[in-house]
């Protein structure tokens, strides 16, 4: 029987109102279990009432109060954490070990958030002229939304909501149609932790509700993860009605491997990087470099290892690789490879055309290398977002770190050399806002801040980290100058010393 979800507004499931459902399907199956209500405007329109209502006591609840709260999500987080990794895979595909780490990351974010009391200390500076001082504080924003993706349903929102609701603002989530129930369990966990009804809210649904979202005057500031085209509409649209706007947009990650890089280990990363929750991930590695005569060596040894990856439903734990998340996405990510060799490129491993036994019907695909990539090639060009990667030849170390530059994308990129020279060149002069040294996924720890340059950001902040609380925060700055006691009216005597 196929289950039907609700919205959660107020602190309470809210059954949808509007009759239109999407459909959530298991990707090994390609079932639809599951049909998602797809909010209307008012539907939007009471959660970000709810979360206005409660903003009025919980931007002035004390952090001992905030903190108290979310240590007690975290520990439910963490006793919960194997039933939330089995929504993820139900709906998402993905392994469940990658479902488990999934929200291992999210954790990193939600301690983060539980000391939140150190990040939000303000400033003093006294005797700035005489009897005066001048001190800065932070203070929430009020309403904030978060509109997340489909690779990462747990993870993502958990970038945002744990820091949002740390700083005192309350938050709308708008998760992604495709996989929703993570989001709905882990709203239930923060219930239960004593999180007041209204901080926190889902409400689901499509281009209505996020356009809603991104117009609402109550809204004061709006995170969001996807694509670069929905990234730029985001941040256009959110500024435009003055709402403060982080918006991460999509990446094609280079790996640039140097002649005397350890060739096993770059080969072993390039495997993990690229082909690790079927490439459905913004930090993926889909494009490997090659500098000098390596090249064929490396992708013969990429190719060995590709070629021994189990593919197959994420809850078999003998599985290292999943299914796609829809049978349309899968026949995307199919096309690049199919259309490689036209477009110059060598198929070293054509993934097209798989399927597991007895899951026909699942969304599935095999793993695909792309050999002697030109840079013209849609396949080098367009974010795939999934388990296909492409290698490119280059003369020299200066042609690598051109080519990269080159693209409009700035997300993420690695180098793999044993020179530090080499190394340290590399990380000053490329231009992406996540570098990895001999590190193929540099995604930062939860107190450092996550977020690219060029087309894979939209505005000023990253996500978590110092970047995340200036986001969710607004600064003020106080000057006060009080008269000394002792110049008090005639006859008020506190005892204090005439100094002058």
């Amino acid at each position: 029987m196929t289950k039907i979800l609700n919205h959660w507004i107020g602190g309470k499931s809210v059954e949808g109102a509007s009759g239109t459902y999407g459909p959530v399907t298991d990707p090994a199956t390609g079932a639809v279990t599951t049909k998602v209500p797809f909010a209307t405007v008012d539907e939007v329109d009471a959660a970000v009432a709810a979360a206005k209502g409660a903003y009025a006591s919980w931007g002035t609840t004390s952090l001992a109060r905030r903190s108290t709260i979310l240590f007690k999500f975290r520990a439910l987080l963490d006793a919960n954490r194997d039933a939330i990794a089995e929504l993820i895979t139900a709906e998402h595909g993905k392994v469940h070990s990658d479902a488990l780490g999934e929200v291992a990351r999210g954790l990193e974010i939600v301690d983060l958030a539980c000391g939140i009391t150190v990040q939000l200390k303000g400033e003093l500076s006294t005797e700035v002229a005489s009897r005066v001082d001048v001190s800065s504080i932070r203070q929430p924003l009020g309403v904030v939304a978060g509109i997340t993706p489909f690779n990462f349903p747990a993870m993502v929102p958990m970038w945002m909501f744990p820091m949002a609701i740390a700083c005192g603002n309350t938050f709308v989530l708008k998760p992604s149609e495709k996989d929703p129930s993570a989001s709905l369990k882990i709203a239930e966990l923060l219930a239960e932790a004593g999180l007041p009804d209204g901080v926190f809210n889902i409400v689901h649904g499509d281009k209505v509700a996020v356009d809603r979202l991104l117009d609402h005057p109550d809204v004061k500031a709006v995170s969001f993860v996807g694509s670069t085209p929905i990234a730029r509409h985001i941040h256009t649209t959110a500024s435009a009605n003055h709402k403060r706007v982080q918006a991460l947009g999509g990446a094609k990650n280079h790996m640039l491997v140097l002649p005397d890089a350890d060739l096993d280990a770059a080969a072993d990363a390039a495997v993990s990087a690229a082909y690790g929750s079927a490439g459905e991930r913004c930090m993926a590695i889909s494009a490997v470099v090659a500098v000098g005569a390596i090249g064929d060596e490396l992708v013969q040894k990429i190719r060995e290892r590709a070629e021994k990856i189990k593919i197959g439903p994420g809850n078999d734990p003998t599985s290292e690789m999943g299914p796609l998340i829809t049978a349309v996405h899968r026949d995307k990510v199919a096309s690049y490879v199919t259309g490689a060799a036209a477009e110059g490129a060598e198929v070293v491993l054509d993934g097209t055309g798989y399927t597991v036994d007895g899951f026909e019907d699942g969304h599935w695909i095999g793993i695909s290398l792309l050999d002697k990539v030109p840079t013209t090639a849609k396949a080098y060009q367009e974010e795939i977002f999934g388990p296909v990667l492409c290698v490119l030849r280059v003369e020299s170390y200066d042609d690598g770190v051109a080519l990269i530059n080159s693209s409009p994308f700035g997300n993420g990129t690695a180098i793999f050399t044993r020179d530090g020279g080499a190394a340290r060149r590399f990380q000053l002069e490329i231009e992406a806002g996540m570098v990895g040294v001999n590190v193929p996924i540099p995604v930062p720890v939860g107190y450092h801040s996550f977020g690219g340059w060029k087309d894979s950001l939209f505005g000023d902040h990253h996500v978590y980290g110092n970047d995340g609380t200036h986001f969710y925060t607004r600064g003020k700055v106080v000057t006060t100058r009080w008269p000394d006691p002792a110049d008090g009216p005639g006859g008020v005597d506190l005892g204090f010393p005439r100094n002058h």
